[in-house]
């Protein structure tokens, strides 16, 4: 496993937890923690001992999107190779996510703006706490609502009309608002103690299954223990 320098990782049991810890900053992404979370999403390709994973930010906060002075001022100063460079190194991280064969829980408080829309929309399930709030910024600070993956990833999840909503105008979408538009699976308290249940709960089912279906070994077992009225004993192979 690598150990990144610019968040934090730890494991419960099958579940690994990715913490975004710049809570003075409410979280903001840099190249750095860009390429870490790109490269650690691509070695959970290959990762058998966590099944599932949370990603969360410290300090009530998910995460503010791109670092405004390690980011994106020197964006401004950048050239078109150097730009084209970081806009497929942070596709590459929706991509990472995408291709992830664990689950990933985003457990979202507080600002979930821009970039951290991004993280939580790629995720595949979606627990906000009720001081969540969600901006697709991009427009209000002169970039393209396209950003990351949005425009194709984003109205598979709330529908088109919506989608092109919070694309265009950039504007917060508040946790209740989220969850009556279907980004929000749940609105609970305490968000990230219902997001680590959900994981040791994935963790704990046949997650071979997520992947090869009728090849693994836990649908054998399942057979086995509903012919002997027992519950089935995941093991994940």
């Amino acid at each position: 496993m690598i150990q990144p320098r610019h968040f934090l990782w730890r494991t419960e049991g099958k579940v690994g937890v990715i913490t975004l810890n710049r809570p003075e900053r409410k979280n903001p992404l840099t190249f750095e923690s860009y390429a870490e979370l790109r490269d650690l999403f691509r070695q959970m390709e290959s990762e058998k001992e966590i099944r599932s994973l949370v990603l969360t930010g410290a300090g009530g906060n998910f995460c503010s999107g791109g670092d405004v002075h390690e980011i994106i001022a020197p964006l401004t100063r950048m050239g078109s190779d150097e730009l084209l460079e970081f806009t497929r190194m942070t596709g590459d991280v929706v991509k990472a996510m995408r291709r992830c064969p664990q689950p990933v829980i985003a457990a979202v408080e507080g600002v979930c703006a821009g970039a951290g829309a991004i993280l939580a929309m790629a995720s595949d399930l979606r627990y906000a706490a009720p001081s969540a709030s969600v901006a697709f910024l991009f427009v209000r600070v002169g970039l393209a609502g396209c950003d990351m993956g949005a425009c194709a990833i984003l109205p598979r999840i709330v529908g088109q009309g919506r989608a092109a909503e919070l694309l265009y105008t950039g504007r917060s979408m508040g946790a209740e608002e989220g969850f009556a538009w279907g980004f929000f699976n749940q609105v609970c308290d305490p968000v990230l103690a219902k997001a680590l249940d959900m994981a040791t709960a994935l963790a704990e089912g046949p997650t071979a299954a997520h992947a090869r279906l009728m090849q693994s070994r836990d649908f054998r077992r399942a057979y086995e223990a509903f012919a002997a009225k027992q519950k089935p004993r995941f093991q994940g192979d």
